[in-house]
């Protein structure tokens, strides 16, 4: 099936491409990676009568950890340039350990981070990482720009909180208040489906005590789900069998799945306890790892 006709724009300027949007209203969409967009045009589920195109404006693909630690991510960074930024399975391991997991490699080369987060897919994989580490989403418009947490920027399932000429030109993750942990853990049939169920994590410790958790879940509601009351089990205090195994029972507790060929809502509600209780005991420090800590 071949999409609708629209209106074409290759903006130079994300000034230009404001005005573009502001001048296409609802029916103007953001063209980055297109992975998302140009498969629902052609199914025609989506029928953008105004393209804007935005990968000739330059500076849109930094990727940069600041001096005070913070790390961005701007519009036109490819989910490969995370999968092969090695520095940050150290500096972010919830988004290394996901990058490689994040569709099939076709799509990890043209898709981009920001995209996917603004496509609010509740299968998508970035905005689980990005709820765990209290991440944000930096969007610009004809009023200037405004800073959205993750967990208000999605709405609902494809909807987010951005103004029809409004344009996400950055994520940004906080700087960590302590020694940083994290992974992802996704079930998935074969590689490229969508998510039967996935986990992000994402812990900081000083010594042994978790001083901030965050736990983000994947495919198994509506939305991706803020599992605050798990990761709240684990703060200010030692990671222990005990409470690790309560921030698995609290996380499957919050998840909402539904029964499909993928597998049944009790089943994938073990799956997050799982991904959960198996996550954070990989994050449990070893002995000699506390042992340099608190000696630093």
């Amino acid at each position: 099936m071949y999409p609708s006709r629209f209106k074409y724009e290759t903006p130079s300027t994300v000034e230009e491409a404001i005005g573009l949007l502001h001048d296409g209203g609802a029916d103007a969409k953001i063209l980055a990676g297109g992975q998302s967009l140009i498969p629902m045009m052609k199914l025609r589920f989506a029928a953008p009568g105004t393209i804007v195109d935005i990968n000739n404006i330059p500076g849109l693909d930094y990727m940069r950890t600041e001096s005070d630690g913070t790390f961005r991510v701007g519009a036109l960074v490819r989910h490969v340039d995370l999968e092969r930024a090695t520095e940050l399975k150290d500096s972010q391991p919830t988004i290394a350990a996901a990058a490689h997991l994040v569709a099939d490699p076709i799509v990890r080369t043209r898709g981009t981070f920001v995209g996917s987060l603004c496509h609010a897919d509740p299968q998508g994989d970035w905005a689980s990482c990005m709820v765990a580490l209290d991440g944000s989403v930096v969007a610009q418009g004809p009023k200037g720009r405004r800073t959205i947490g993750v967990d208000e920027f999605v709405k609902g399932p494809f909807t987010t909180v951005l103004a029809p000429d409004e344009l996400a030109v950055e994520a940004v993750v906080p700087k960590a208040q302590g020694v940083r942990s994290g992974g992802y853990l996704k079930l998935e049939r074969r590689i490229g489906d969508f998510a039967t169920a996935g986990v992000a994590v994402a812990i900081e410790r000083n010594g042994d005590v978790v001083s901030r958790a965050g736990i983000g879940l994947t495919g198994v509601g509506s939305r991706t789900i803020n599992a605050e009351e798990a990761a709240a089990a684990v703060v200010g205090q030692p990671l222990t069998p005990d409470t690790i195994e309560r921030a698995g029972d609290l996380a499957a507790a919050i998840s909402d799945p539904r029964s499909d060929h993928r597998g049944s809502a009790d089943y994938k509600r073990h799956i997050v306890a799982t991904f959960v209780t198996r996550l954070l005991t990989s994050m449990q420090p070893t002995r000699e790892q506390s042992t340099e800590e608190r000696v630093a």
